[in-house]
This record gives structure tokens, sequence and C-alpha cells, in this order.
């Protein structure tokens, strides 16, 4: 009996048996049970991630997860796919007075980093397990199978209390007196509100400079005091004047929070200008009592948006994140859409699911506005192209009328010059050719005819046309048989009220009558 959530895959059953392959600790209770690297194949609802069916649902740490790994998947809550944050430790130059090129950057100080050849403990790295996550993970598997709290058959119901508990990703476990709970969190590996998703791969290069500050404030905001944040940035940079402040975008994002990606030109002595490198300056941004000054401004978080090399791609793709399940992950590289673009990323619990959800519903409104906006210039080309095309049409009306009267002024001014000489032969040439071509227009199976002939049946399709304006219109048969069986009920309905008024007069005359011989007799009664 098992139940799947979405794509996480909660399964109970009756069965455990639990087995930690890199530490070779097995543990087996009474009421034992079963947790399934597979999902149940009962009630299964693929909602968010790759469902795995299997006829008997079990789940072994013969290969386990390195739950010690830390860096963009580590034990902290994931707050979405950053590639700045992950660099800043990685490969920094640092920003003293001489970078290398001759063009001394002196405005975030003297101090220089040596260039690291690790690649740090950011977003690559995958360190060895401790002792002491080796001991979290032993006592998590005690407070899951064979916990000895109570030392009675109620260890069993907690055992699968503590099982519930670390699907759900919450609460703490309790399975020994002397031995501190266990802390569930959706990052745990038995978590199974847990899918994995695909983010877009920058393709900015690290020379480019462009780095992201996110502001708690809305991008009316922003974009109101967008000139006094660049000169507050170039403050918290020492405001040296070699350095300038640019903003590239501005775009909006869901919780009332504004994305502003900035980079920094540095001007030399002798004219030359360049950008400074994005890790350089996201380093800079991360000292501590720049950073204070940047969360005064209302900003929460900074990265640097630059490319992944090859091999840190192929570092990512090779170690799971923490908390996933190293099928979960491979079936998720094999689904790609685009390996070239998109990378995998894991979504832990339903905050992460509702983070991706509002971003996905703010770009859906950006795009909306977007169309909105070409839908708007379109109808304005539109009715510009109307406009242009009615002066073209009246300006080549205006060109045929004036090359007219060019024509009858050309003609006046030869009969003037011409005054007083004799036809030329090349003039008697041309007045041939011109009775020639006045014959054959009045011929009468030639043009002239035809045009006769056209203006003739113009005349009758326009005669035509006003007869038939004239007609009356045809009813269809089925509905002038409906037309008359309606009009026959009427006329039935009325006959029949004819009836009733003749009856009803016939019986107030008699009523009269009635009333008439009534009263002398009354008369002489009284009298």
């Amino acid at each position: 009996s098992g139940f799947n959530f979405g794509g996480f895959g909660l399964t109970a059953n009756p069965a455990v048996n639990f087995n930690i392959g890199n530490f070779g600790v097995s543990t087996t209770s009474t009421p034992p049970f079963n947790f399934g690297n597979s999902l149940a194949s009962a009630g299964a609802f693929g909602g968010f991630g790759t469902t795995t069916t299997s006829a008997a649902p079990a789940f072994s740490f013969s290969a386990p997860t390195n739950t010690g790994t830390g860096g963009l998947f580590g034990g902290t809550q994931n707050k979405g796919f950053g590639f700045g944050t992950s660099f800043g430790t990685g490969t920094g130059t640092g920003l003293g007075s001489g970078l290398g090129t001759g063009l001394g950057f002196g405005g975030f100080g003297t101090q220089q980093q040596q260039q690291q050849t690790t690649l740090g403990t950011g977003l690559f790295n995958q360190p060895a397990q401790t002792p002491a996550q080796s001991n979290q993970l032993i006592n998590t598997a005690s407070a899951l199978s064979a916990p000895t709290l109570l030392g009675d058959e109620r260890d069993a119901i907690l055992a699968k209390w503590n099982q519930l508990q670390a699907f759900w990703g919450t609460g703490k476990g309790y399975f020994n007196n002397n031995i501190a709970p266990v802390e569930f969190t959706q990052e745990n590996p038995f978590c199974r509100f847990k899918a994995v998703g695909y983010s877009l791969m920058p393709n900015n290069k690290d020379e480019d400079g462009l780095v992201v500050l996110v502001f708690n404030r809305k991008e009316a905001d922003i974009r109101s005091q967008q000139q006094q944040l660049v000169e507050s940035l170039h403050k918290i940079l020492g405001g040296n004047q070699t350095l300038t402040v640019n903003v590239e975008g501005v775009k909006t994002m869901p919780d009332d929070q504004t994305e502003v990606i900035i980079y920094i030109v540095e001007r030399s002595p002798n004219g030359t200008s360049r950008r400074v490198p994005a890790t350089t300056l996201y380093a800079h941004f991360e000292q501590a009592n720049i950073k204070s000054s940047l969360q005064q401004l209302g900003v929460s978080l900074s990265m640097a948006r630059t490319e992944l090399s090859p091999a840190q791609v192929k570092q990512i793709l090779q170690n799971p994140p923490a908390g996933v399940d190293p099928i979960i992950w491979e079936q998720a590289k094999v689904d790609n859409p685009d390996p070239d673009k998109l990378i995998p990323v894991p979504m832990v619990g339903f905050k992460e699911l509702l983070r991706r959800l509002k971003v996905q519903d703010q770009m859906t409104k950006q795009h909306q506005t977007r169309l909105d906006i070409i839908s708007e210039d379109i109808s304005e080309l539109q009715k510009n192209q109307t406009t242009t095309m009615a002066k073209i049409a009246q300006y080549k009306r205006k060109l045929m009328a004036l090359s007219h009267r060019t024509l009858q002024v050309l003609i006046k001014q030869e009969i003037q010059r011409k005054s007083g000489y004799a036809i030329q032969a090349d003039e008697e040439q041309l007045r041939v050719q011109l009775d020639t071509i006045q014959c054959e227009l009045n011929a009468p199976t030639q043009f002239k005819g035809r045009l006769n002939e056209l203006m003739s049946q113009i005349r009758m399709q326009n005669h035509f046309g006003a007869v038939r304006a004239e007609e009356r219109y045809y009813i269809d048969a089925d509905l002038l048989r409906e037309i008359k069986q309606h009009l026959k009920q009427q006329q039935e309905g009325l006959s029949h009220l004819i009836s009733i008024i003749k009856d009803d007069l016939e019986d107030i005359k008699l009523i009269e009558h009635g009333l008439n011989e009534s009263i002398p007799i009354r008369g002489g009664v009284f009298s």
C-alpha cells in the first residue's frame, strides 16, 4: 500500500530493511519499513518530477547521495539557481592597483588576491563526508527504523511517525533518551517533496562585467530614483572619478522585488576604458562593509552574471545535489530539452515550487505586456500605412493633372514657336500617323466600337440592378408553411374568443330581461 504525491513519491510499506551502504550498518526491526528509491505504483500522480514505477518499493543507501555537499545545492534552503553567489570565492583577481593590463583599478582599495587554481567551496566543491555527518546519518537511520525511546511496541509507532516526518521534511525524530533528536528538514534524503526543474544558463562573459542586484523595492520606485541609486552605488565604490556606474537593465520580480543589472566602466589616464570583470566586482560587493552598505540601499542579493565553463557544467551534472536521488538526477539530465542552454536544478519543498510559479507568472505577464506593445505598434503602423496609401493616391492624381497641364503648355508653346513656318517632312509624317490612329479608333470593329459595346452593357446592368431592387423577396416553402400554420392557429383562437363573447352577450341580455320583469312585481308588492 502506498501513495505518491506529485513527483516526490511518498511511499509507505509495512516492511523495513534500512541499509546504509557506505557505513555498513544494517538495521532491522519487528515492524520493518522499506524506504524505496522507487515511487509507489498505486495512486501515482506525476506532478513535479519523473515518476518511476516498480513492483516493490525499496529505498537503499547502497548508493548514497553526498549529504555533506556544500555549495549551490547544499544544506541551506534553496533560493533558486544563482550563478553569482557561487563564484565569489572561486577565481578572484582582486581590485588592486594593478590588474596586469596597465589599467590600475584603485577604486576598491589596494588589496589583491592571488588567483586560485581550485574551485573553492562554492558551487562545485564536493567535500568528503565528515564523521559528524556520518553520525547524523546513522542517527537518522535509527530514528526511522529502530528507535529505542520507550522500549516497547510503541517504538514501532514512533518509527512510522518519524518516517512520515522525514517524508514531509519537517519535525524532530526522537529515537533515544540519551541522544538529541534528529532535526528533519526538506534537504534530508528522505524528503519526498522534491523535483527537478531547469534554469537557463547565462551566456555573458566575465569581461562584460554584469552584476545583478536584487532590491526589495518596486520597479516603479527604482526607475523613478535610478539616478540617485547610481550616485549611491558610486559612493559605495569609493567615489573614484575614474569609475562610472552604468545600468544595463531593470526587471520586476515577484514579491515586490526588482532586479537591476549594472556594470562598472574604468577609465585610465591615457584615455582608454574597460569594464571591470564581473567576478572582481562581485567579490568587492561581498566584503562585509560594502555588503552592509548595499543592504542599507535595500539590496537583498547580489550575483555575478557569467557563463559556466564546460568543466563547471560537467562538475554540476556529475554530482547530484544533496538529498536528490541519483537516478532522478540522471533522468533529469536525459529529459533536458536543451542541454546547451538549460541546466537541471532541484526544487525542494513547496516554497521553492511557489517561487518558480511566481517567476513564471511574472515572465508571462512581461511577455503579455510586450505582446500588447507590439500589437499597439502594429495597429499604429497599419494606420500610418493607410494614411500613406491615401496620400500616394492623391499625389498620383495631382501628378496626372500637372502632367496634362504641362502638356497643354508645351503644345501652346510649340504652336507659337512654329507659327509662320511651313509644315516639315517629319511633322507631315507624324500627322499621317495620327490620322491613321484616329481612323483605327473610329472604326466600328475596333476600339471605339468595343468601348460603345461596353458602355451599353454597363447601362443594361445598371438598369437590371434597379429592376432587381424592386423585386419581392421569396420565402422558403417550409418557412411559409410554418407561417400559415401559425396564422391559422391565431385565426382559430380569435374565432373561439368571438364565440365566447357572443355567449356572454346572450347571457347578459337574459339577465337584463329577467331584471326588467321582476321590477313591476316588486312595485306591486310594496304598493
